[in-house]
């Protein structure tokens, strides 16, 4: 078989690495052509060397075309993968530190709250432009497969205004497919679940043991009496306990997607757990991509010297990604869970929305069976967050700033923290910040200035965080090489 994929955002450090390796494991893959982009020439370098070394040791003859030529990289392909950060480094800071003056503790901001809702207007105007090179120069039959985040309001922006057939993929349901398997004393191979809802709010609304046994009124006890999950998973527990049902997300993205666990500085660490960041960590993704970023570059040469990625079926990680390649390309059937436009699938969420749910890939296509309604508590949850989503996506997609104001009122735990006039600050104080990355919003920018211009301020907080880690430096993380290596590809897809 030869086709063409190509990476855009191709500099990130082990993601990049990983899917190509899962795509040169099918053994139909051998011949096909591969394609890196990205605006960081160093970063994409860096990456190449690795995974062409990967391949050449395999014995393949690909040779992998790196260009900073967007165009170049898309010419001709037939899957796209997309795994970008639009604003690097610089605006994830003021994603996460512009809010935090008005009282707003975010985990990670990059899915919703405000730190999401900014990241999607940066991104979703990005995206739109890839569209428009793809639908010029790639085949007519492209796919494109979006790893990126706000992976709903990507996904929705691709589908409905940049005519590209776009798939979103996350790996959260199979994460957290394994921690239930876990909590029950038993291996993923034997439960089998049907998880719905959208992205980071997807709803295991059936569990089933290798018997047959619904499981699913079983979780709460489980993950209660669990030795490590109790302690380091207690909003995702707390919301089993009140709406019946386990959530996908960790324990610290959950927790800024709702109103009540970080409203209030002394009892956010009263819900998290700071062993590791995505337990709850004030932003504590920002911290490991900034440390990861730096190992990265520091340890490269290290990391050309250990053993080259091998190209084997039981090397396949679990992204859904390659799988779907091979559906399409072979026949041969998978089953994920996938974001695509609603379409009556989950039948008591909006029909415009990117939903998660259950799909089946073959030569035929992706198909997403009916799941029909939602509990109605888990539907609630997902609904706020919708609407939310489709605010943030029309006010990128047309420099809305009433739209985009709108939409961090009503997100929920901005709200639950802001007053209307703190927001319309904030969103002031975001858009000035970020006005490298928002061309749409050049004329309201021009406005924002003239507000903050003119005094009178609402006064803000000199604020950390309730639960802030200090970065460390090159050289305190070299003093334990693995965990800094660990960090790094935790600190991947896009970020750089």
């Amino acid at each position: 078989m030869t086709f063409k994929i190509a990476f855009i955002g191709a500099g990130s450090i082990g993601f990049t690495r990983g899917l190509l390796r899962d795509i040169l494991s099918v053994s139909e893959f051998k011949d096909i052509e591969v394609a890196f982009t990205d605006i960081n020439q160093k970063n994409l370098e860096m990456v190449t060397q690795l995974c062409q070394r990967d391949i050449d040791e395999n014995g393949l003859k690909i040779n992998i075309k790196a260009t900073t030529d967007r165009k170049e990289a898309l010419k001709d392909a037939k899957y796209i993968f997309n795994v970008v950060r639009i604003g690097g480094l610089e605006a994830f800071k003021y994603d996460v530190e512009i809010p935090l003056k008005y009282g707003v503790d975010q985990c990670v901001g990059d899915t919703l709250s405000a730190g999401g809702i900014m990241y999607g207007q940066r991104g979703i105007y990005e995206m739109l432009q890839i569209c428009k090179d793809i639908k010029e120069v790639s085949r007519e039959d492209v796919l494109l497969l979006n790893y990126a985040n706000p992976m709903a309001m990507l996904t929705w922006a691709c589908n409905k205004y940049g005519g590209v057939k776009t798939i979103g993929l996350c790996h959260g349901v199979q994460n957290g497919h394994k921690q239930l398997a876990e909590a029950l004393g038993k291996t993923k191979e034997e439960v089998d679940i049907i998880c719905a809802g959208i992205n980071h709010q997807t709803w295991y609304i059936q569990v089933k043991d290798e018997d047959g046994n619904d499981r699913t009124g079983d979780l709460l006890e489980a993950f209660e009496a669990h030795p490590e999950y109790k302690d380091t998973e207690k909003v995702r527990i707390d919301m089993l306990r009140r709406f019946g049902y386990f959530s996908t997300e960790s324990n610290g993205h959950l927790s800024e997607y709702l109103p009540w666990y970080r409203k209030r500085p002394e009892e956010i660490n009263e819900w998290i757990d700071l062993s590791t960041w995505i337990n709850g960590e004030t932003g504590g993704y920002l911290r490991v991509c900034t440390e990861g970023r730096n190992w990265f570059e520091t340890d490269f040469p290290n990391w050309l010297k250990e053993p080259a990625f091998v190209y084997e079926q039981k090397n396949r990680g679990e992204e859904h990604g390659s799988y779907i390649l091979e559906g399409l390309e072979t026949g041969r059937t998978y089953r994920g869970h996938f974001n695509l436009p609603n379409d009556g699938v989950i039948s008591n969420l909006p029909d415009d929305a990117i939903i998660e749910a259950p799909g089946y890939v073959d030569r035929n296509g992706i198909n997403m069976p009916l799941v029909g309604d939602l509990p109605l508590g888990p539907a609630a949850v997902c609904n706020v967050s919708v609407s939310v989503q489709r605010l943030s996506v029309e006010a990128a997609v047309n420099g809305d700033d009433y739209l985009l104001r709108q939409a961090m009122m009503m997100d929920p735990l901005v709200g639950a923290v802001c007053n209307p006039k703190e927001i319309w600050q904030m969103v002031d104080e975001m858009l000035v910040a970020q006005e490298q990355w928002l061309p749409q919003y050049k004329s309201s920018i021009e406005r924002a200035k003239e507000n903050l211009a003119k005094g009178d301020l609402i006064p803000t907080k000199d604020y950390q965080g309730a639960a802030r880690i200090k970065v460390k430096t090159v050289e305190e993380m070299a003093q334990d090489r693995e965990a800094a290596k660990k960090n790094a590809g935790e600190a991947d897809k896009g970020n750089f």
